[in-house]
């Protein structure tokens, strides 16, 4: 179940909670068992835990270094914000492309989405087609 580590005067303890009935609980301490009787009955957490998969970021961008504005350049990806299908690519390999310029319109719910660059250099790559379904995090464009 859980397990503890515990210093008692210098002396570590390696603790491992197996069993809990009512005000007993049957424990193992450095590789003895204990059946430990506590003063008041003790209730199992009902609430369960929430567990949310991690975000995935609309581009990947490094850390950006100091307190001004950033300017990001260099290798990169655009990727998708949120589901949904491609309706129009603004862009072909090869193009120059700056901070802001609209590369894709993505429709989402029934809305049209421009998806904008936020860095600035060259398309290397279009990974995604007019008409294409795409997932939250796919990646649609390489920037090199």
């Amino acid at each position: 179940m859980k397990k503890y580590k515990f210093t008692i005067h210098g002396n570590e303890y390696d603790v491992n909670i197996l069993n809990v009935e009512d005000n007993i609980i049957e424990l193992d301490v450095n590789g003895s068992t204990y059946s430990v009787e506590v003063d008041r009955s003790i209730q199992p957490v009902k609430t369960p835990k929430l567990v949310r998969a991690r975000a995935v970021p609309s581009t990947d961008t490094t850390p950006s270094e100091g307190t001004g504005p950033r300017v990001s350049k260099g290798v990169g990806t655009i990727k998708a914000p949120l589901p949904g299908s491609v309706l129009n690519i603004h862009c072909k390999v090869g193009d120059k492309i700056s901070m802001g310029q609209k590369l894709i319109t993505l429709e989402a719910m029934k809305m049209e989405n421009n998806i904008d660059s936020d860095k600035e250099g060259t398309v290397t790559a279009i990974l995604v087609n007019p008409g294409q379904s795409v997932m939250e995090g796919d990646v649609m464009i390489e920037i090199g």
